[in-house]
């Protein structure tokens, strides 16, 4: 067993490989739990679906307000054990460090898909490369995934998915960055019809939180490279949830993505209409109306009250001054 930057790599099956031999502590704290989770080396994310069932438990003794050295409950170390008790099964787990196999021709095409997905307790976003040949073989490869908890004062659903698709154009442009292929333009992937109906609103003026997120997302991409997946072909769903090893182990579309990406291009999920944003969105700012305004100005200064409901109208009001 060797080590690429960090990573154990097996030569002889050409394979990263992951080291998971824990020892089940005598005493269960936040401050040994955390120990434990930054303990599996990880940059790829390609584990991340059952690492983030771990950082949900201590996020969770962050919420109950643990301190970091004090005795936790029975439930949760049950649950603690039993995840641990999981990992265990990844010891002979390995992922091939080719992006493509050995009987996949020489590629001719090459192209970048992500997809983000967000739940209540976390986000993430999963990156794959498709690969074609002339003669129109289809293969493609998890690149890399990123899995994150939610912050402890949970934003909306949609904030959540707009803020994992600020995740993926941010991985587009690091894979870009260290392939040495030539790519055509990225397509991105989302489950949510409310960040498609953010990204094709261009005139809408929206709230801090999701202007900044657009903002981001636009300089980095188009907003026709945003596209539509149904929630039960979108991979990224096994980041922002989690996944038992068990489930894990037998999950195929995880590392080579979901099947429709291998066949053509108009034979892959449709676009709905976006739509407008509605104008009661809360994420929508609030702009004053004429009328809220003038009422302002009434509430100030009663003499021009009087003289407003007079003249009747604004605009001879205006003309008379």
């Amino acid at each position: 067993m060797e080590r690429a930057l960090g990573i154990q790599w097996c030569a002889e099956s050409d394979q990263f490989k992951f080291k998971i031999n824990f020892k089940d502590p005598t005493t269960h704290t936040r401050r040994g739990m955390l120990s434990l989770v930054s303990s599996i080396f990880d940059p790829l994310g390609f584990l991340a679906p059952v690492v983030l069932p771990g950082k949900r438990m201590l996020q969770e003794l962050c919420r109950l307000k643990y301190s970091w050295d004090e005795d936790l409950p029975d439930n949760i170390v049950k649950s603690w054990k039993k995840w641990i008790s999981g990992l265990q099964h990844l010891q002979n787990f390995g992922v091939d460090r080719c992006i493509k196999t050995s009987q996949f021709g020489v590629p001719v095409f090459a192209q970048l898909h992500h997809f983000a997905d967000a739940s209540e307790d976390a986000y993430g976003t999963t990156s794959y490369i498709l690969l074609r040949t002339a003669t129109g073989e289809a293969q493609s490869t998890l690149m890399m995934a990123k899995a994150r908890v939610a912050p402890l004062k949970s934003p909306t659903i949609p904030r959540m998915e707009l803020t994992a698709a600020t995740v993926a154009v941010k991985m587009d442009k690091l894979l870009k960055k260290e392939l040495e292929l030539e790519l055509c333009d990225s397509v991105f992937w989302t489950d949510s019809t409310a960040v498609l109906k953010y990204l094709n609103s261009e005139s809408t003026r929206f709230k801090t939180f999701v202007a900044n997120r657009i903002s981001t997302i636009l300089e980095h991409s188009q907003a026709s490279q945003w596209r539509y997946v149904n929630t039960t072909l979108n991979p990224a769903d096994h980041v922002s949830r989690g996944q038992t090893v068990e489930a894990f182990l037998k999950g195929e579309s995880w590392f080579s993505g979901p099947g429709f990406l291998l066949r053509a291009q108009d034979q892959w999920p449709k676009n709905p209409d976006p739509g407008m944003v509605d104008i009661d969105d809360p994420e929508v700012k609030r702009w004053r109306s004429l009328a809220l305004h003038v009422k302002s100005i009434l509430e100030k200064n009663k003499r021009q009250a009087e003289e407003l409901v007079r003249l009747s109208a604004v605009g001879t009001t205006i003309r008379s001054r």
